[in-house]
């Protein structure tokens, strides 16, 4: 570890922008929220545990001993009655909860008296497989509305589901079917994905062999024909669509667990996340509220994650059903059948609100501001950004082509641990700032660090670190308290550190630096790979840019940038190699003249695409591989092995601009 600052802290912004009049005005939140939650932090989750339906009150709203935390001690409800039947009961059946768009076109309308009929069929369904309180279900689907109603339907039993993406291979699906020790799994033959059908149901028959698993329930969506065992497999019509349309829902104790999911630890073995039932309903309900400034009797809301992620289960399940929502939910990719499929789905639904990644912000600011031009965006007047650190200049490209100058932008920051957003301007409260994800939430407490656990004042950057346990937080590691421990307790005193690093600006706003696994030691300086790329984004005819340390025998680490130009650039340079490298002269200046001389790249390669996993997050690792002449480690999590190819031919055949 280095003597000097945590991290550097380089680049500064000065651009802001007040709240629409009209959205402060009528803001579901004030600036009052923050006063009630620092008042009296615990009073103010029991306020919003309320907006939820609670069978029996709690004694006490929190436990604590760390780092193991109890919320809303001897509540008990139901995640599933939440998100569906109240409000039908309260009259509200007839509101559409769904708007669904195949990726070839074909849609479905599913209201919430809808969802409550077949929610309750899929519950005496399971019911009759034998799925009863704490058996665990295994869900591998495509983005459809069968995935939704199968996540109630375990709720509603009080059985934890462990969703996988549907991207996923059979290894990784095999791992967490050992983890969870499940007994049944909900999948498709397939999906649509880039404008053919791809096949689900061969990757769940290789996964299951030797596992307790002994029933396949299997939704017909693409009508190929797949391999069947009798007597296991069943048909989801077959079976669910016989039940009867009512189901009596039994209240379970606020701390009843409601799923576990997967994300990547630095072992093979994924980390099997665990979420409970009341504490988590009731941070992602309010903060769906709060941070979107939901209006459910006119809102249209759109969260284009994929419900295999945490932001689907928080943002498209849990949060929107239980406020009521009405929101789209579409199955494919941006680009199929053209690359403007999202904004056609905005202009055709009328969307009010869009949730995306940065990621997938970039990737459209390369295809060009002329496809989103082409539609009719004027619905929208608000929109959110989550997933990974988002480049100021990505942000000011999602507001002016986008939003139109109107609407505000929410940078959320949030892991599959929190649970739920933590993080974020409140849009009628925050003067926001481009690339800022601004303060932390009413009723959470996050501060930066330094190497002792100290906090580092304003204009400092160091360790981000959360310092009182919040109602959506991970209940553990799912049977392995341990680890559950080590990985997250042990950096800090009694204060969890996932691996975010983070700088406070002058005015003591947070600006998130990614993973502290990739900051670059650079001449004794810690450098964010964040600041660097941001800084490379900022070039008018730069769309996207990851940047890696590669070892230097001078510096101890160089960095290496690789960037993916604009279209009518990427078409200049490659058509003219003089003008490649001059332009590759002209980035690295452009970073020193940006945030100064020590973070000028050594390299710059120009890239056709960058390496990135089926959520959109780029594989540094591989990169730096590359960066550094070693042979390529695991590519298996790549949406596209063939990128790597196709990087690598560029690199070896091209000019990087080294001194």
């Amino acid at each position: 570890m280095s003597d000097g600052p945590a991290l550097s802290n380089l680049s500064t912004e000065t651009r802001h922008f007040d709240p629409p009049a009209e959205l402060a005005e009528n803001a579901n939140v004030t600036a009052a929220a923050y006063d009630e939650a620092k008042a009296d932090r615990l009073v103010f989750w029991e306020t919003q545990a309320r907006r939820l339906e609670w069978t029996t009150e709690w004694d006490e709203p929190l436990q604590w001993e760390p780092p193991f935390a109890k919320w809303f001690v001897g509540g008990e409800l139901n995640a599933s009655v939440n998100c569906v039947d109240r409000h039908v009961e309260a009259g509200n059946g007839d509101r559409v909860a769904i708007h669904w768009e195949g990726e070839p076109g074909d849609t479905r309308t599913v209201t919430y008296a809808d969802l409550h009929r077949e929610v309750c069929k899929a519950a005496n369904a399971l019911t009759e497989l034998g799925v009863s309180q704490g058996d665990r279900v295994m869900i591998y689907l495509p983005m459809i509305p069968e995935a939704v109603v199968a996540m109630l339907a375990c709720a509603r039993l009080g059985a934890p589901h462990s969703v996988v993406f549907g991207g996923f291979s059979s290894d990784a699906l095999r791992n967490r079917i050992d983890d969870t020790g499940a007994k049944v799994m909900i999948t498709a033959d397939g999906g649509y994905r880039r404008g053919k059908a791809s096949a689900l149901k061969p990757a769940v028959d290789e996964s299951i062999e030797g596992t307790d698993v002994d029933k396949v329930l299997v939704v017909r969506r693409t009508g190929e024909e797949v391999p069947w065992t009798e007597g296991r497999d069943l048909w989801w019509h077959d079976l669910v669509d016989g039940q009867p349309e009512t189901h009596e829902a039994q209240a379970f104790d606020s701390e009843n667990p409601l799923f576990i999911l997967y994300t990547s630890g630095t072992t093979a073995k994924p980390k099997g996340i665990l979420h409970t039932t009341g504490g988590y309903l009731t941070q992602a309900a309010y903060t769906h509220h709060a941070v979107f400034d939901l209006k459910p009797e006119t809102d249209i809301f759109w969260c284009t994650a994929d419900i295999g992620w945490v932001t689907g289960h928080s943002y498209i399940v849990y949060g929107p059903l239980a406020n009521g929502a009405t929101q789209v939910m579409y199955e494919g990719t941006p680009d199929t059948p053209h690359k403007g499929r999202f904004w056609e789905l905005v202009q055709k639904y009328r969307v009010t609100i869009m949730y995306t990644a940065p990621t997938t912000i970039r990737t459209f600011m390369k295809w060009g501001d002329d496809i989103p031009d082409g539609f009719d965006l004027s619905s929208l007047r608000l929109l959110g950004s989550v997933g990974e650190p988002i480049n100021p200049e990505a942000w000011m490209w999602y507001r002016e082509h986008i939003g139109h100058d109107k609407a505000p932008i929410v940078d959320t920051w949030w892991q599959t641990e929190t649970g739920a957003i933590m993080v974020s301007p409140l849009p009628g409260v925050t003067s926001t700032k481009p690339g800022s994800a601004q303060v932390p939430l009413p009723g959470i407490s996050v501060d930066v660090v330094d190497e002792s656990g100290s906090p580092v004042g304003n204009g400092g950057g160091g360790y981000l670190v959360i310092s009182e346990p919040w109602p959506a937080m991970l209940r553990g590691i799912w049977g392995d308290d341990q680890r559950y421990k080590d990985t997250y307790w042990s950096r800090f005193a009694d204060m969890y550190f996932a691996g975010d690093g983070a700088k406070k600006d002058d005015d003591g706003d947070l600006w998130l630096l990614g993973r502290v696994d990739d900051v670059m030691n650079i001449s004794g300086h810690r450098i964010s790979t964040t600041e660097v790329e941001s800084a490379l984004v900022s070039h008018p005819k730069v769309a996207e840019a990851a940047v890696v340390g590669a070892s230097d025998p001078t510096t101890g680490q160089a960095i290496v940038a690789f960037v993916i130009l604009r279209g009518s650039a990427s078409e200049a340079a490659e058509d003219d190699p003089d003008a490649g490298e001059a332009l590759i002269q002209e980035l690295r200046q452009h970073v020193s003249k940006e945030i100064g001389p020590i973070a000028k790249p050594r390299q710059v390669m120009l890239v056709p695409e960058l390496p990135k996993t089926r959520s959109g997050k780029i594989m540094r690792r591989l990169l730096k591989d590359l960066a550094e002449k070693r042979e390529l480690g695991d590519v298996t999590t790549l949406n596209d092995s063939t990128v790597m190819d196709a990087i690598g031919d560029k690199v070896a055949a091209g000019s990087s601009g080294e001194d």
